[in-house]
């Protein structure tokens, strides 16, 4: 038997969580599958796998053994791009992530730049609001906003951005202009669900210790920040984004900025990858090329009041 190619195999089914799911992913048959497992069993003369219908658990020796199998693949899978050159040339794929907004105004006209100077790279740009898991979905290297968890990722800061409130005009003739934080309780809000936390928004004053919390219950809710911006347009209500989501919008005049003195710190934007040995060529030129030109473009998406 294969012994990579079950360990391979054995490590999409847990990530998959099942047989059906790993198979499908995979594009192997399921009785394929289910043997090569098996045939690893009877190899290692251990039960890996407790396996029902819907779903697979590890077994005590399951777990020591896919840790290990884990960095034997990712060992290999190193020795074969230095064999191939992929460490003494820039080449191959290089998987990037970004959110949707600021990959497509920011990181997607780097990419282009970067293509026309190395011929020899291919990338594929993820962009996707959700944080990706770098391990898990195989990916090189991603732009965070936001303050990083600890973690052994390696993170290159290239700017900040600021988070603000804004409306309509319309709206705050119609229903006056917040001075304080407080002043949003009396105002229909627009939420967006994967940037509000449940306490509702955070503020801070210049000068004066602690924060400013206002439990904000939104008129409407949604799960993307252009769907947000319009919304504020159309009058709905009042919306809290990043600066660069909303700075065309702010510039035409068809929405005003709100509450300035009571922003939070400017939310800090990194380039992050993980720390594993050396880095490939391929990764190490996107970071030396991207970075300097995110320094320059991310300042753009802040008002010269910051």
């Amino acid at each position: 038997m294969d012994r990579f190619e079950a360990m391979s195999m054995l490590l999409e089914v847990v990530d998959q969580g099942n047989l059906s799911a790993a198979s499908r992913s995979l594009k192997v048959p399921l009785p394929t599958l289910s043997r090569k497992i098996t045939e690893l069993e009877v190899l290692l003369g251990t039960k890996l796998l407790t396996r029902t219908t819907r779903r697979i658990a590890l077994t005590d020796a399951g777990v020591t053994y896919i840790e290990a199998a884990r960095r034997i693949l990712e060992q290999l899978e190193e020795a074969e791009r230095q064999a191939s050159g992929e460490f003494a040339m820039p080449k191959g794929e290089l998987v990037m992530t970004a959110p949707v907004q600021f990959g497509r105004l920011h990181v997607l006209p780097v990419v282009a730049d970067f293509l026309a100077a190395f011929p020899a790279i291919n990338v594929r740009l993820v962009l996707s609001d959700r944080n990706i898991d770098l391990v898990e979905e195989h990916v090189d290297m991603a732009v965070r906003i936001g303050n990083l968890p600890d973690s052994a990722m390696v993170a290159t800061r290239v700017g900040s951005v600021r988070r603000v409130v804004c409306g309509s005009p319309d709206l705050f003739a119609a229903r006056g202009v917040p001075k304080e934080p407080a002043d949003l309780l009396n105002l229909p809000c627009i939420g967006v669900e994967v940037l509000t936390p449940a306490a509702g928004w955070q503020f801070r004053k210049a000068g004066v210790a602690g924060t400013i919390d206002v439990a904000i219950v939104p008129r409407l809710s949604v799960t993307t920040t252009d769907a947000a911006a319009e919304a504020a347009i159309r009058g709905v209500g009042v919306t809290r984004l990043l600066h660069y989501q909303v700075a065309q919008a702010v510039a035409s005049g068809a929405l005003k900025l709100v509450l300035e003195d009571f922003e939070p710190e400017p939310a800090p934007i990194h380039l992050i990858h993980l720390s594993r040995g050396q880095m490939p060529l391929k990764m190490r030129h996107f970071l030396d090329f991207a970075a300097p030109r995110l320094r320059v473009s991310v300042p753009a998406l802040q008002s010269s009041r910051r």
